[in-house]
């Protein structure tokens, strides 16, 4: 019981409000078990239905609870979409409890596989499917809100009537639609939305006052939204934090013993990047490492910075790949629309954009490699990627030449020696009338 305790521990890591809201509706932990505040309802329903460790991982009583852990799990790296919303009866107490604790089992799952990048699109499919969820749950947006967000206060207006044609004058009405405007701190705004694309998401378009940036409703965009959108990414960075500190707590005998879930969700994840590595077929083992992984990290759902995004596809521009192939490279990005991205590809491929050289890569944070990790890139003279891609192909061609002028001609190749025997032996031989 007291492994299974530390498993439940939750602790924020991040900077969030110092005191949390009280949420005692046992409905609502169960549909949100990633929040500080369901830890302590989560022991105690251990306690209550004597749950173990050993009891989550093999015990009959929690099976369903992983039946469901590994559809969260799968889903987490199938779906764009996130975790599905529909999950088991939280209005039952058995339900709650599967619902609760295949949360926690994927949990451990995860942890176990030791993958920072699993942890990411684990973390980024939870903390979609929370947006869905508080999309619709305006009794419980504001508590959740303030859970993770440090000032945050909702305007309640009415809708107007409409008395002008004015185009402002009904975008302004518009605006106002659903009777409830949201503000939010500008140190939040401004630490949450570098992560997050599009232009509604930028300081400059927004209105700040007091302090705070307001979240206008928009004609297809709700203030509530835009504010689910934020707290998605709060949410992420929460679920992440705490995997990445209980992951370095694993012990060898729990791993082992999870070595069949996460052999599972390895091997998901490995088809996952080598479809979209053989969406082209070009010779994908000359590319540089930047571009081998911002190509993985879209690819396993993590949110790649407008930079890398850029780089990516003038890279493939450049590269002479498909537009339709550099298009794909984007389907596993959270934020995907095939229509948006199509036409931004395409606006950059007939732009001759140049791809960014390794220093602006560094800068940006989109160069993975570090001292020792790759030759060709601890060469002094390698500043940019293009320039890795020639000398690996000269590298090739040089192994390649280097190759035949060793072998004689009358040499054979493993596989060659039968082949050869038989055409002597049919010349040798001639075929019996």
């Amino acid at each position: 019981m007291v492994v299974l305790i530390w498993v439940l521990e939750c602790r924020v890591l991040m900077p969030t409000p110092k005191v949390t809201p009280s949420i005692e509706d046992a409905v609502t932990l169960a549909r949100y078990p990633f929040l500080p505040q369901a830890a302590s309802w989560i022991q105690n329903l251990a306690l209550d239905h004597e749950i173990d460790l050993e009891e989550l991982l093999e015990g009959q009583w929690m099976e369903k609870a992983r039946q469901r852990a590994r559809i969260r799990l799968i889903d987490s790296i199938e779906s764009k979409e996130g975790v599905a919303v529909v999950g088991g009866d939280i209005f039952t107490e058995e339900g709650r409890i599967i619902e609760a604790f295949s949360f926690y089992y994927a949990r451990l799952v995860v942890f176990a596989s030791e993958d920072e990048r699993l942890i990411s699109r684990w973390a980024q499919a939870e903390a979609t499917r929370a947006e869905q969820i508080l999309t619709r749950d305006s009794e419980n947006l504001v508590k959740i809100a303030k859970t993770f967000i440090s000032q945050i206060e909702k305007d309640e207006q009415s809708v107007a009537p409409l008395q002008s044609s004015n185009r402002a004058s009904v975008r302004k009405i518009r605006q106002s639609q659903d009777g409830s405007i949201w503000k939010i701190g500008l140190a939040d705004f401004i630490e949450i939305c570098p992560k997050i694309t599009g232009s509604r998401w930028r300081l400059a378009n927004n209105q700040v006052s007091a302090g705070k940036v307001t979240l206008f409703n928009e004609q297809q965009y709700s203030s509530s939204a835009k504010l689910a959108r934020l707290l998605r990414e709060r949410i992420k960075q929460h679920i992440e934090q705490e995997a990445l500190e209980k992951m370095k707590n694993i012990d060898m005998e729990l791993a082992m013993r999870l070595a069949e879930p996460v052999g599972m969700v390895r091997n998901l994840m490995a088809s996952k990047a080598s479809e979209a590595i053989a969406l082209v077929g070009a010779e994908e083992s000359d590319w540089p490492p930047c571009m081998r992984n911002i190509i993985a990290e879209l690819t396993n759902g993590v949110n790649v910075n407008h930079f890398g995004r850029l780089f990516l596809a003038s890279i493939s521009a450049a590269l002479a790949l498909p537009e339709e192939s550099c298009v794909g490279f984007f389907k596993g990005a959270p934020d995907f629309k095939e229509s948006t991205t199509s036409y931004q590809v395409k606006h950059v491929y007939e732009g001759s954009y140049t791809p960014a050289g390794c220093s602006k890569l560094k800068l940006n944070h989109n160069c993975p490699v570090l001292p020792g990790d790759d030759r060709l890139c601890d060469i002094s003279w390698m500043d940019h990627p293009l320039k890795y891609i020639r000398a690996t192909q000269r590298w090739k061609a040089k192994n390649r030449k280097v190759e035949v002028e060793v072998r004689p001609d009358d040499s054979l190749i493993d596989g060659e020696q039968t082949n050869q025997s038989e055409i002597k032996d049919s010349v040798a031989k001639p075929a019996e009338s």
